[in-house]
């Protein structure tokens, strides 16, 4: 069974009376453990496939199963535990709080979660020591450089181990060394842990660190193949 499954994903906004549709009749699935790149130009449609497989915004037709349940199912409590819980996220701006520690920030989600409180201090230690940030524990955020920043924000989405991390533009941000180091990390996610990665981006070198590539084009799915030369991770960071 698919991890995620589209049959015929349509959303349309509807704004001061007017209909633009963004994605046009879309239909994939992405088995667990699989590292896919979701590429395009912008107003292709790839932010907003990001947001209807995330949870972050409702598909206006078709279907939308994750892990074998169709959103329509989902309460918005349940939508907002899922996201919680079984998705991670990584954004092109980071979005840590400037005023905490590398710890605290990626403790946050754990604050939502039902997790035991005693366990916490463990989790966070493991998922900092996984980026290899361990020298920048008791560092507030704004005092890391941006490739520190990302890997931060990386160890938050792992915090609670979800079955899927979406990636959008994470690399947007970054020279490009640190954004090198990022896709690594990802990369090692996926080839080390199984973990299924789902990567936006508009850059070729950094997809083709990804097993697969969809391209959108106006809404539409354009072409859906698989890696033939993938590149390579470097041993960065040890366990």
């Amino acid at each position: 069974m698919p991890l995620i499954e589209l049959k015929d994903v349509i959303k349309t906004y509807h704004t001061d009376g007017v209909d633009t549709p963004a994605l046009s009749g879309v239909s994939f699935s992405v088995k667990s453990g699989e590292f896919v790149a979701v590429m395009g130009a912008s107003g292709s449609g790839k932010s907003t496939l990001l947001h209807i497989l995330g949870f972050l915004d409702r598909h206006t037709g078709g279907e939308y199963l994750f892990d074998g349940k169709t959103i329509d199912d989902y309460s918005e409590k349940d939508l907002a535990r899922a996201r919680n819980e079984k998705m991670g996220f990584v954004f092109q701006s980071f979005n840590l709080l400037p005023r905490l520690t590398v710890f605290d920030n990626v403790k946050l989600p754990l604050l939502y979660s039902s997790v035991k409180e005693s366990r916490w201090d463990g989790m966070v230690t493991k998922a900092v020591k996984s980026v290899g940030l361990e020298h920048r524990t008791n560092y507030e955020s704004s005092r890391l450089s941006g490739g520190e920043k990302q890997r931060v924000a990386i160890a938050r989405a792992l915090i609670n181990d979800p079955q899927v991390i979406f990636a959008d533009e994470p690399t947007g941000n970054l020279d490009s060394k640190s954004g090198q180091t990022i896709m690594e990390i990802l990369q090692k996610m996926n080839e080390g842990d199984g973990r299924t990665i789902i990567l936006i981006t508009h850059e070729t070198y950094t997809a083709e660190h990804a097993t697969r590539i969809i391209r959108l084009h106006d809404g539409k799915i354009e072409s859906d193949i698989a890696v033939d030369h993938r590149l390579k991770a470097k041993d960065h960071f040890k366990k």
